[in-house]
């Protein structure tokens, strides 16, 4: 199915949308990154479109001491998906992800 097609304003408002949520999620992944954050903290907020939409590995990326290798190999073992975003976590999967982070 094709988008329709929008006229200058609408595209120019959804590109200004668009980047302010990229900003959003950047400043969350930088205050989980400085410890500002916890990532108790940042699924509490869970329902908030800036977490919701954030991928799980990410935020676990943004995780001092935590890189790509460490994030993946915690995502595998606990069985989720790295395409997985916060907003589709089960309760389960949210459960041992705070066992597993703190």
């Amino acid at each position: 199915m094709a988008l329709p097609p929008l006229s200058e304003e609408a595209r120019a408002e959804a590109l200004k949308k668009a980047a302010e949520a990229r900003s959003a999620r950047a400043a969350l992944r930088k205050d989980v990154k400085e410890g500002k954050l916890t990532f108790a903290d940042v699924l509490k907020k869970a329902g908030d479109p800036v977490v919701d939409k954030i991928k799980v590995i990410t935020l676990i990326e943004s995780l001092p001491g935590y890189g790509k290798a460490k994030a993946s190999k915690l995502l595998t073992e606990l069985e989720i998906s790295e395409t997985r975003r916060v907003k589709g976590l089960g309760a389960k999967q949210k459960a041992a992800l705070l066992e597993r982070l703190g």
